[in-house]
């Protein structure tokens, strides 16, 4: 069901990228300019909900977070992503998402939510460790390319907390932060056990 829903949510996504990723491109803007303005709009966002305005906050992080969808996109339609624009969109993707989770930790520890802190302290060493396992282990050769919540998903979650908060359910934020850290921690096991089971099959040897 989580994979039914996983996917059809970034078809509807995909469905809104793709027109914008071409008049983009045919107006000379390049995938690595997008990857930077969404790092920076995800930064400024990420200020707006540390200083409590949450509606806004997740807004703007959420527009801006699109792009990471948008500029893969673009990529891939004039036909591949360059070493170095693989590089920059992973660099960019952990600061962006550590000024979100550090955003929301600081604004749980300004109301003395602590709970709430400890939430956004796991989910955020969690999904780092959810993106380092892929690319770790797909460096070794071996395939990880598994998980029920990738970055995509983690940040709309995070959204989600963020409306219940603007809406004034304090607990909202909290509670939806605890969720994502338990279904980070989840991800993790489940690209190790990929990874496991692609080194076995490996080495195992071929049939007669």
């Amino acid at each position: 069901m989580a994979k039914i829903v996983q996917t059809t949510a970034r078809a509807a996504v995909a469905y809104g990228v793709n027109p914008v990723a071409r008049f983009l491109l045919r107006i000379g803007v390049t995938p690595n300019a997008v990857t930077v303005a969404g790092t920076v709009g995800v930064l400024i966002g990420s200020y707006f909900g540390s200083q409590g305005h949450l509606l806004w906050g997740t807004v703007i992080v959420t527009a801006f977070a699109l792009t990471d969808a948008l500029d893969g996109t673009m990529a891939r339609m004039r036909g591949g992503t360059g070493k170095f624009g693989a590089l920059l969109d992973s660099s960019m993707d952990r600061l962006a998402d550590g000024a979100v989770f550090g955003a929301v930790a600081y604004y749980l520890a300004t109301e003395g939510i602590w709970w709430g802190v400890i939430g956004a302290l796991v989910s955020l060493v969690a999904g780092q460790v959810v993106s380092y396992v892929k690319a770790r282990a797909q460096s070794l050769g071996l395939n990880a390319d598994v998980g029920i919540v990738e970055r995509l998903e983690r940040l709309l979650i995070v959204g989600v907390g963020g409306l219940l908060g603007a809406a004034g359910l304090d607990w909202g934020l909290p509670a939806v932060l605890w969720v994502l850290a338990a279904l980070s921690l989840f991800t993790v096991f489940q690209r190790l056990i990929s990874a496991a089971r692609s080194d076995v099959t490996e080495k195992a040897p071929a049939a007669e």
